[in-house]
């Protein structure tokens, strides 16, 4: 990174210094009172052109790079909030391992990791990952994933079960709900 920062501060003093030497070459012509031939003026137009050419190639570059690392970086935010429920679902792990045989700590054990859930559920609705519904809904195969049917007091085509939660992100589906579709209730 460093050497091409070092390139293109280069390109940049060689385009200030051919400004530069454009600018003393017009003082000089005008103090002398000597009208530039067309010859020298095309020879500016040039320079003037390749200098303005350098200077958009130069705001390309950096305006690429400038993507690149925010891209690079976006999910910053998303990784440090997770990180947190990550050491929760550590210490529980530690707990579970130190206590294992006795009741009262596999209780608390549940209950902690029912709350690393809730906090983990509640890190990915804060950057617009939510779950599926799927209780009572009709089978939707944009939302839903069918595995299997079955005969339910339900009518035909609404889900009976759920066997794993689908998310969103904002409208667009990261992973579909895996259900079971009713097939109505069963004939006698």
């Amino acid at each position: 990174m460093s050497e091409q920062t070092t390139e293109n501060n280069q390109a940049d003093t060689s385009a200030n210094d051919q400004a530069l030497e454009q600018e003393l070459a017009e003082q000089m012509a005008s103090q002398t009172g000597e009208e530039p031939s067309v010859d020298q003026r095309l020879v500016q137009a040039q320079r003037d052109v390749l200098l303005a050419q350098a200077e958009m190639e130069n705001f390309r570059k950096r305006m690429q790079r400038e993507s690149d690392q925010a891209l690079k970086y976006s999910n910053l935010p998303l990784v440090r909030d997770l990180l947190d429920v990550i050491d929760n679902l550590n210490r529980a792990a530690e707990s579970a391992k130190k206590d294992a045989a006795q009741v009262e700590s596999v209780q608390a054990l549940v209950s902690g990791v029912e709350l690393v859930t809730q906090q983990f559920t509640g890190v990915l609705a804060k950057f617009g990952c939510r779950p599926i519904e799927t209780a009572g809904k009709t089978f939707d195969p944009n939302v839903h994933q069918a595995i299997s049917q079955m005969p339910s007091e339900q009518p035909v085509g609404t889900i009976a079960a759920e066997v794993a939660v689908g998310y969103m992100l904002h409208d667009r589906v990261v992973r579909p709900s895996c259900v079971i579709v009713s097939t109505g209730p069963q004939a006698s």
